[in-house]
């Protein structure tokens, strides 16, 4: 299995969908802004092909060569995004969803309507210029996953339940390095949002915020003690819509925390396509086994010659562990570890 997003460049193009008009090119190498543009002519070709096949009724939606990955996708018949990847180990479903999240970027930026009713495409491009930095975000390694899985990246704080506000949406500082969104009622008005209403109202829950800034990428309390063989995790929870991943179980283990992160990516990409279904299923009951088309329940794999490294996954019910694993973890024993890890963590997600 190789490694998602080592090195190598990433160009994102949009174009008008009826008229292949370019709206705007990006482009991104070894996880920073590139100025590097594809020609026209290779953007022409690329456009080219994709409708040449909807004019035939087939779907062009991803191509491989030696050294890259293209993937295409059409949204309202108004927007086609192009998006091509030389990154060692990058998967289609990764490019597909990042193409997804650029499109949510240019309605929530510029709104729907303007995209799929384009009556002025000089005027479009110089609003879509408002996206580039939400975009261009997009094409680096993120340290979090919830771009690829599409679930709510999350921590696990102390206390929690004490956390839990739900109405009206307000970004507020709270403590240095924290900023919270709040949903809230109608009221107070925002004229009245001082610091005084803050310290009144955020003062009782100021320490346990505070404990959530000292959880940092670890995202476990420092009490919540994982298997020596643990090097990185990532839980999901498919009815919630949430999911907690972590590489920095260990401290300066081998390897690096950007290279376990790459790892844990790329499994889940392969885990998702080829084995577990993308939708929760319902808890399985023992006396069902044996009958009818049986979905995995684990799979595992130790990763490349000269590293050693081992990742397992594991679903019960809606929730999917994957872990990383040292390489003296021994083989016998990834279900049994892989099953105690994800039993002590549900109560968490």
């Amino acid at each position: 299995m190789g490694e998602e997003g080592t090195g190598g460049t990433v160009h994102l193009l949009c174009l008008a969908a009826s008229s292949g008009v370019p709206l705007f090119c990006r482009s991104s190498r070894g996880g920073a802004p590139a100025r590097q543009q594809l020609p026209f002519s290779v953007i022409g070709s690329l456009n080219g092909v994709h409708m040449f096949g909807q004019n035939l009724e087939v779907q062009l939606s991803s191509a491989r060569t030696e050294d890259t990955t293209v993937v295409w996708k059409s949204f309202h018949d108004s927007i086609t995004l192009i998006v091509l990847s030389s990154e060692e180990g990058t998967s289609e479903l990764r490019l597909e969803r990042l193409l997804q999240m650029v499109f949510g970027a240019m309605v929530l930026l510029v709104g729907l309507e303007e995209l799929t009713n384009i009556r002025n495409v000089e005027r479009l491009k110089k609003e879509l210029r408002a996206s580039y930095c939400l975009i261009d975000s997009f094409l680096g390694e993120p340290e979090l996953i919830g771009d690829l899985t599409q679930c709510v990246d999350c921590v696990i704080p102390p206390e929690g339940s004490l956390l839990q506000v739900p109405h009206r949406l307000l970004t507020l500082t709270l403590l240095p390095g924290l900023e919270l969104c709040l949903l809230c009622g109608p009221h107070p008005p925002l004229s009245q949002l001082d610091p005084q209403l803050l310290e009144r109202w955020w003062q009782p829950l100021l320490d346990p915020l505070r404990a959530c800034l000292t959880l940092g990428p670890r995202a476990l309390p420092d009490g919540f003690a994982l298997h020596a063989d643990i090097l990185g995790l990532l839980l999901l929870n498919l009815e919630r819509k949430r999911c907690l991943f972590t590489v920095q179980a260990l401290g300066d283990k081998e390897p690096a925390p950007e290279q376990r992160r790459r790892l844990l990516r790329n499994f889940y990409s392969l885990v998702t396509t080829t084995y577990f279904p993308p939708e929760p299923g319902p808890p399985e009951k023992v006396e069902d086994a044996g009958h009818g088309a049986q979905l995995p329940r684990a799979c595992y794999l130790v990763l490349g010659p000269g590293m050693g490294w081992q990742v397992v996954a594991l679903q019960l019910g809606p929730r999917q562990l994957l872990l990383l694993l040292s390489p003296q973890s021994p083989t016998h024993g990834l279900r049994a570890l892989a099953t105690h890890t994800l039993h002590a963590l549900t109560p968490f997600l």
